[in-house]
């Protein structure tokens, strides 16, 4: 089993060698899996389980004060699944699974995404508030009016901080691809990111997979997994993922990051963000 996990691309984050760490035994653990779905699974899981990532209990608040998850998933045979705007729920991640693998959807949201959660005994009603978290909250100073006091603080207070997790697994026969995220600080409530947008947060076929991270909308607008996919059709992983990001900073100004594995298990990455950490096994 091929892994290559990344934790988020972003601004340089604190406690580096501890991050690095968690993603080192997050792909470890992952290649012990029986197949990419649940290699791809376990390396997400691990991440979302450290509070020191942007996904699960590391994940930020939305402009009510909720913490809501999301999470995508998708194998090169097609199965797809993606789960957002989870209140309570840490492992995202497998609730996308449950959503591919047990429903003919390809998306759930909110509290029906939940209610499947739990009936697949995921956990639901985890306490995804942690002290740096209620700290930075407190300190913004959230309005408690209406929406037309808290749309104009939204437009300023939102996006910072845009990291996400991701992995890509492969066991040289079939390949997977999975992305989850906490979201972006001080985003509109209900506000749903790139990461459970096929094409966009991450992607699968059989040419490989990619699970990206950074800057939401514009990834979403660009199209940024499935075109660093597409480029797998003329060049290497790592030519790939560089040339995309390249692409895509020029096109839209923002900042994101991709992990790029092809059919053969030769893993890319790249970002234009200050920092990405990544893990690769073997």
């Amino acid at each position: 089993m091929h892994v290559i996990a990344h934790g988020g691309a972003g601004s340089v984050p604190d406690e580096p060698a501890m991050r690095q760490r968690s993603l080192a035994t997050a792909v470890e653990e992952a290649t012990r899996s029986d197949d990419p779905l649940e290699a791809a699974c376990t390396a997400v899981r691990a991440l979302e389980d450290d509070p020191r990532f942007n996904a699960g209990v590391g994940s930020v608040a939305q402009s009510d004060g909720t913490i809501r998850t999301d999470a995508g998933l998708m194998a090169d045979d097609g199965t797809t699944g993606a789960a957002c705007g989870m209140a309570g729920v840490a492992n995202a991640v497998d609730v996308a699974s449950v959503v591919a693998t047990e429903t003919p959807h390809v998306v759930l949201a909110g509290e029906p995404a939940v209610d499947l959660a739990a009936a697949f005994d995921v956990e639901t009603d985890v306490d995804l508030w942690t002290d740096r978290t209620r700290e930075r909250w407190d300190a913004a100073d959230p309005p408690s009016g209406g929406l037309d006091e808290t749309l104009p603080w939204v437009r300023e207070q939102f996006g910072r901080g845009s990291d996400t997790v991701g992995a890509v697994a492969t066991d040289g026969e079939s390949l997977v691809a999975a992305t989850s995220t906490g979201g972006r600080w001080f985003a509109l409530a209900g506000r749903v990111g790139d990461v459970p947008q096929i094409g966009a947060g991450f992607y699968a076929d059989d040419r490989g997979g990619a699970s990206a991270t950074g800057a939401g909308e514009a990834i979403a607008r660009f199209g940024l997994a499935r075109r660093a996919v597409d480029e797998l059709e003329r060049r290497s992983s790592h030519q790939a993922a560089e040339e995309v990001i390249e692409e895509f900073a020029d096109a839209t100004g923002e900042r994101a990051g991709l992990v790029v594995v092809d059919h053969d298990g030769h893993a890319g990455s790249a970002t234009n963000a200050a920092s990405m950490q990544t893990a690769e096994r073997p």
